[in-house]
């Protein structure tokens, strides 16, 4: 029968990069159990004091571009110079059952098995944005435990995946040639949110399309701003494969980091963020609190009932809802 792990336990084991303890740790944080809640709660507010250290990284890209391939090469780059890397690595979760393959660990065996390394699967549980809706919160306990960079991969780009840049401070882009029109199917707002584009996969064969996609690239972002001034989006070439390319993104990174700290905005940001974050649980906790109130829990079901037959509109039914939440 295994102990139960109290809340110092928690603390000390993160802070001393325990691995087991890290992984039970956002295991805790991910559960919506109320007593694991008050836990969590209680940890992450001891924890705090020892957050903000690290690099955070959001990696997107199309299913196929290589997110796994590229983290691995270059959290194993990353370690080299010295520094300790840790993977979020969120795999999408079936909208029927809610499982999930969570099978990173397998494709980033090497990384795994590094010492300066932890890699966490999550389920996205079915929430929008490319990220599971407890990501920031395991991101703090990842800080917390020392590590310089979190590298954050996301299950693919999406429409609403452009979240992912709410709670990183850099946004990398993967993309591939040879996969038609090489613009088209790129979203603007993922465009928009990018920091730096690596196009992978780019070997000989390739190298003269790559090049000419680099171009078009590179073109295409002339006409959007960036999101920090004076910064032009790279565009590098590269196999994350091959281990090419990797000490230049590592070194945009670095040279952005700078320039926001320069700037003055890389703390705004991260305030900003918070905040965002602080809304998000508003508004989760107000929609438990709802369904844990006996007379809101009617008063709820009946208003869903009314939009989700179309009886009424679901916008309208949600403010009336919520005016007899406030009233209470």
């Amino acid at each position: 029968m295994s102990r139960t792990i109290s809340l110092q336990d928690y603390i000390s084991g993160i802070k001393s990069s325990d691995k087991r303890i890290l992984g039970k740790a956002i295991t805790l944080i991910e559960s919506k159990k109320p007593e694991h809640r008050l836990i969590a709660d209680q940890l992450l507010k001891e924890i705090l004091p020892f957050t903000g250290k690290s690099v955070r990284i959001g990696i997107t890209g199309v299913p196929g571009a290589g997110k796994s391939t590229f983290i691995e090469s270059f959290g194993k780059f990353a370690i080299a110079q010295g520094k300790k890397v840790a993977v979020l690595a969120i795999d999408p979760s079936s909208s029927i059952n809610k499982g999930s393959i969570l099978g990173d660990k397998t494709r980033m065996e090497e990384l795994a098995k590094d010492p300066n390394a932890f890699i966490r699967p999550s389920p996205s549980s079915g929430f929008l944005g490319g990220i599971a809706n407890t990501t920031f919160e395991s991101l703090l306990i990842c800080e917390a435990a020392g590590f310089d960079y979190i590298l954050i991969e996301t299950v693919g780009v999406g429409q609403s995946e452009t979240l992912v840049s709410d709670i990183t401070d850099v946004f990398l882009f993967l993309k591939v040639i040879g996969t038609g029109d090489e613009l088209q199917g790129i979203k603007r707002g993922i465009m928009e949110m990018a920091d730096l584009i690596f196009i992978n996969k780019v070997n000989s064969e390739n190298l003269s399309k790559a090049k000419m996609t680099k171009t078009e690239l590179s073109r295409a972002l002339q006409f959007i701003t960036p999101k920090e001034k004076n910064w032009k989006i790279p565009v590098i070439l590269g196999s994350a494969l091959e281990k090419s390319g990797l000490d230049e993104v590592f070194n945009k990174i670095d040279d952005y980091i700078s320039l926001k700290i320069k700037n003055g905005t890389f703390l705004e940001t991260r305030k900003n963020q918070a905040r965002k974050r602080f809304e998000f649980w508003v508004r989760e906790y107000i929609l438990e609190k709802a369904k844990n109130d006996h007379l809101l829990e009617t008063s709820f079901q009946k208003h869903k009932k009314k939009a989700s037959e179309l009886l009424s509109n679901p916008s309208s039914e949600a403010s009336d809802f919520v005016n007899k939440l406030f009233r209470k």
